[in-house]
């Protein structure tokens, strides 16, 4: 049996034409499927050792060594301790495999054709490796874009044939209503690498909706960005419909809006073509934020901007006639904007603002007022200087306040030591309510100590509370984003559903 099973080996190198070592891989793993079949545990560990000098082989049974909490497989698995208890003074450790011998399964006609069933997908395997590994050295992940033609359509996507590799467009990666024909020639990104459950097999996946495809268009039709001369620093999309790419000229001579455009808006046009029909708006790129966001929104008209660094948002004032161009149809080109610039964009007419001026003093004006003991005017003077809150007013430097007309240093000390004192007051009774906040509320995820300060002294105490609160409430509370409110608002809400469902 030796001999035949070195003639065997032989035999099928040459008429496969590969490695020695290729056929005894697949020759030692269609003798242990024999043996886990003749055993009628499919689980089963078996490994098969071939000498490949005399064709030789030995068969045998494994287990890994686990913890006692951690075993779950008991064909293919010990505790330490069992292994301990059945030989005695062993050195063996969790993590290593304990191997003991069985007897060897005869090599007969359907081992024979299952190692050549294995080692023909072997070959396919080393074969797809090859054009993967070549196809990758000539494109980049993320960066390339790749022409093919599509070879069928399933229910998840359209594969694509790229030469001798086939790839994968899934239906989440197209424009919307965009469809197509076995044959027709297709563009996209190469956007990554998937492996297919635990076959080890790789899948080319391509994109025509990441905002990567479009900047690639771009330099493939713009020849100033491929020199260099211009840069596309950022892109949102809203795939099929609308896009916005931020430029920036890196040669003071061209103009960055101009050029990407093109003659009677050629270039423009190429690449919205290439997507459909996708509407593409070219806005100059600025490092100033308030310049940024008023290019960003274009075509609309920026009355003025007010920018909040903490909360990362930008609220944008525009005059009524350009409340609708601003926000777009259905939130689009304020949505693109905000994507594009990074910055949560709220979009209000000058009324709205002047009001929401109005609310924000006369509710400042009523804090000092309150807590200072002091007069409506007096108040509305703190206002006007720029003071909003009752810190500002204990821990500004005092040459600050003897600067406003009227106030000398008897009343600039009067003002800072009541704030003082109330700012201690406030202290303390937030901390008395923030006793009464629930352990469940406390230890929910997203939930910081600022914010549960900020909902006690609203008076929402349980997780129940905060479950009942709409995105926009939260927001108005504690000033969050929308995506953190969001969050917060779903994990308080996760136990109801638990509950639904038992």
């Amino acid at each position: 049996m030796s001999r035949e099973m070195l003639q065997l080996a032989e035999a099928l190198a040459s008429e496969k034409n590969v490695e020695a070592g290729v056929v005894f891989d697949a020759l030692e793993e269609a003798l242990s499927i024999a043996a886990r079949k003749k055993a009628s545990r499919e689980h089963m560990d078996v490994r098969v050792e071939i000498d490949r000098e005399t064709g030789g082989y030995r068969t045998f049974r494994r287990w890994l060594i686990v913890a006692d909490e951690d075993y779950t497989y008991p064909d293919v698995e010990k505790t330490i301790e069992e292994i301990q208890e059945e030989i005695p003074g062993t050195d063996i450790q969790i993590g290593e495999y304990y191997e003991e011998q069985l007897e060897n399964e005869g090599f007969g006609r359907q081992a024979a054709q299952t190692a050549k069933q294995i080692i023909l997908q072997r070959i396919r395997d080393a074969e797809r490796e090859q054009i993967l590994g070549e196809f990758m050295t000539q494109n980049q992940v993320g960066e390339s874009v790749v022409m093919g033609t599509v070879k069928r359509s399933e229910r998840h996507g359209v594969i694509v044939e790229l030469g001798r590799l086939d790839a994968l467009l899934p239906r989440d990666q197209m424009i919307p209503r965009e469809n197509f024909r076995t044959g027709d020639r297709v563009r996209a990104l190469f956007l990554r690498v998937d492996e297919l459950g635990n076959t080890g097999r790789k899948q080319v996946v391509l994109s025509r909706t990441a905002g990567e495809f479009l900047a690639k268009l771009y330099e493939m039709e713009v020849p100033e960005i491929a020199d260099g001369l211009l840069e596309i620093r950022d892109v949102a999309r809203d795939p099929g419909h609308r896009a916005k790419v931020a430029v920036k000229a890196n040669d003071q001579r061209i103009d960055p809006q101009g050029t990407c455009i093109g003659v009677r808006g050629s270039r423009v046009n190429a690449v919205s073509n290439e997507l459909s029909g996708e509407r593409i708006d070219v806005v100059l790129w600025s490092p100033e934020t308030a310049q940024f966001v008023i290019n960003a929104l274009s075509p609309a008209e920026v009355s003025r901007i007010l920018i909040d660094e903490d909360k990362h948002s930008v609220d944008v004032i525009v005059a009524e006639d350009q409340l609708a161009l601003a926000i777009g149809r259905g939130g689009q080109n304020v949505r693109l904007a905000s994507d594009l610039t990074g910055w949560q964009l709220n979009i209000m007419t000058v009324e709205e603002a002047d009001e929401r001026n109005a609310a924000e003093d006369a509710a400042i004006r009523n804090l000092f007022v309150q807590h200072l003991n002091i007069d409506e005017e007096t108040a509305d003077i703190l206002v006007q200087e720029g003071f909003a809150t009752l810190e500002e007013v204990a821990y500004v430097p005092a040459s600050e306040l003897l600067e406003i007309e009227g106030f000398d240093e008897e009343i600039v000390e009067a003002l800072r030591n009541r704030a003082r004192d109330a700012v201690l007051t406030l202290a303390i009774a937030s901390e008395e309510k923030l006793e009464d906040v629930s352990d469940d509320m406390r230890n929910l995820e997203g939930v910081d100590s600022e914010m549960l300060r900020d909902l006690a002294q609203a008076g929402i105490t349980t997780r129940d509370d905060l479950a009942e609160l709409s995105v926009d409430e939260l927001i108005e509370i504690t000033g969050v984003t929308e995506e953190a409110a969001k969050k917060v608002i779903l994990a308080a809400r996760a136990h109801w559903f638990t509950e639904e469902s038992n």
